[in-house]
């Protein structure tokens, strides 16, 4: 009778820690399982790999001399000549590594691929209208650094930056006197807000700046130092934006500041290029593209935009046509969170501004 009570005992807590797991599991979400899962720990100096080496192209996710991602087009919108372009863009990819290092290697290949993915061909392309695009591979930093604001995540984010910096140096020099833009999304977004305040604003290198495209990020005018673009042909400004539908609710996978911003997000609406809270409708959007599908096509009239609260508010989306792993991505990042696709869903009214910019300084 004792060892039957004993069993029931076992079998009794056994089903209590079973239902207690089943709870924890309804209570978190699936992107508070990844940042768990994903926790790189402790912040450890030893552990950072090799900085690259900016003069070697393999340092490069696209330059104007090799073949790479930057390079694709459509017919009705071609590329220019990459070894004679007027003006530069220096591109910074958004975060492409999935692991549990602080700072992940600039020469691991998946990271490559993933760059190419995921950076280069389906943003760092829509400049290739008017500039020749420099990309560099970086140690970027893991996601952690920019959800959950903290002393190892900053020193993560240093790291990351000095080879953006040194990475910068090496695009002056190659680019000489040529005009330039900034590009960049999401982390790329954040390190180029930091390379615009630290090395372009106040600077004799910002009259060759053309403009700053860096959406992606909770950017605010301080982390920027430029003045932020309230026309379609003003020079030397950012261009930001944060795009959100109606339903979108903050994540765990979300930017900190964009949780709880610390002061006034900028957005600039890429319909109007200018930070007005009017609705732009969808009739005036010049078109979606997405280049990693099997038949990329330009989607006028794709989306509608105004901002408003510090964010791109969209109501009017056309169906992306997105791949199984693209699929996944929003669903595990919630409703109506476009983050992902904030350079594609507006592809065309961006490369079309970036050449009436351009042409704007050189004439």
């Amino acid at each position: 009778m004792a060892k039957q009570r004993s069993a029931r005992s076992r079998i009794l807590r056994a089903l209590a820690l079973i239902i207690l797991a089943g709870g924890v599991a309804a209570a978190l979400t699936v992107d508070r399982w990844l940042m768990i899962a994903l926790d790189p720990g402790p912040f450890t100096p030893g552990a950072t790999p090799p900085a690259p080496k900016y003069s070697e192209p393999t340092a490069w996710a696209a330059l104007p001399e090799g073949t790479d991602g930057a390079d694709v087009s459509l017919p009705s919108s071609p590329a220019i000549d990459q070894h004679d372009a007027p003006a530069a863009v220096f591109y910074l990819h958004p975060t492409t590594a999935l692991g549990r290092q602080w700072n992940a290697p600039h020469d691991d290949p998946k990271i490559h691929k993933a760059t190419a993915r995921g950076g280069t061909m389906i943003q760092a392309s829509v400049f290739n209208a008017c500039c020749a695009v420099y990309a560099p591979y970086y140690r970027q930093a893991h996601g952690r650094a920019f959800t959950q604001a903290d002393e190892a995540g900053a020193r993560a984010i240093d790291v990351a930056y000095a080879d953006v910096s040194a990475a910068f140096d090496e695009f002056l020099a190659r680019v000489g006197d040529r005009p330039f833009i900034l590009a960049g999304h999401s982390q790329g977004a954040v390190l180029g807000a930091r390379l615009a305040r630290e090395r372009i604003a106040g600077q004799p290198l910002a009259e060759r700046l053309i403009a700053a495209y860096l959406p992606g990020a909770p950017l605010t005018a301080e982390s920027v130092g430029l003045p932020v673009c309230e026309g379609p042909k003003q020079l030397g400004c950012v261009a930001t934006w944060n795009a959100r539908g109606p339903e979108y609710r903050a994540s765990a996978l979300d930017f900190a500041a964009l949780r709880e911003p610390a002061g006034a997000l900028l957005c600039v609406n890429p319909l109007s290029w200018t930070t007005s809270d009017e609705h732009v409708p969808a009739v005036e959007h010049a078109g979606a593209v997405f280049f990693d599908t099997e038949a990329p096509a330009v989607k006028p009239a794709f989306a509608d935009a105004r901002c408003t609260g510090g964010l791109l508010r969209v109501t009017r989306l056309g169906d992306p046509e997105r791949d199984l792993k693209s699929r996944a991505l929003l669903w595990i990042i919630g409703p109506q969170n476009y983050h992902p696709i904030e350079y594609q869903m507006f592809y065309m009214d961006i490369r079309n501004n970036a050449v009436v910019r351009t042409g704007a300084l050189l004439h």
